[in-house]
């Protein structure tokens, strides 16, 4: 069963308080999602470390009930 959009949020609100997030459904399925993620959390850390922690954030349904996920992430500006 895939993801719903107010699923996908909450996991990701909850995993990165704070943060401003924006999610796209590439294929219309609920199954191929862009997020787009602004969070404090990823201040100072390069790209491949932001992504790591989102990845971490949603292991137990990557692959599966979330079938593919592009990110993009990024620190607040000052």
């Amino acid at each position: 069963m895939p993801m719903s959009h107010a699923e996908l949020e909450a996991r990701l609100a909850a995993a990165f308080p704070d943060s401003e997030i924006v999610l796209t459904d590439l294929a219309g399925d609920n199954d191929h999602w862009k997020a787009r993620i602004v969070s404090p959390a990823f201040k100072g850390l390069p790209r491949v470390r932001q992504h790591q922690l989102v990845n971490k954030a949603l292991a137990d349904v990557l692959g599966g009930t979330l079938h593919a996920l592009a990110l993009e992430t990024a620190a607040p500006a000052e």
